[in-house]
């Protein structure tokens, strides 16, 4: 089992960042590729981005290459999604996840999510 606190959320401006932090416990962090996802509200949940076991590959949904960068530190068990020039369509709960790929559906291990606002 592997327990993940998402973090970081918050209200931000239109062309502003925030910086989105999940700390993970239970298995080797460093086994594990992660991921995150949003949802906003009334919609599905997506795909943002993610990220291998040794930071190598890194994936992003076309919605926000460009302005998010994940990233991880395996010494502190730790995934970041650093949001650079938000946009109130970001606004969503975002989760971070675990799985053994950074294929979407393989993510097995789910955060609880936090809340990200973006106002125009």
């Amino acid at each position: 089992q592997v327990q993940l606190v998402d973090t970081g959320g918050g209200l931000a401006q239109a062309g502003g960042s925030l910086r989105l932090s999940c700390a993970a416990s239970g298995r080797p962090f460093s086994a594990y590729a992660m991921g995150w996802f949003r949802q906003a509200p009334g919609k599905e949940r997506d795909f943002v981005a993610s990220i291998s076991w040794n930071g190598a590959g890194r994936y992003y949904a076309d919605s926000v290459k460009g302005r998010f960068t994940i990233s991880r530190d395996n010494a502190k068990n730790t995934v970041y999604l650093q949001m650079n020039s938000l946009k109130p369509e970001d606004t969503a709960v975002y989760y971070c996840a675990a799985g053994p790929s950074t294929n979407q559906e393989s993510m097995a291990y789910w955060g609880k999510g936090t809340l990200v606002t973006v106002s125009s």
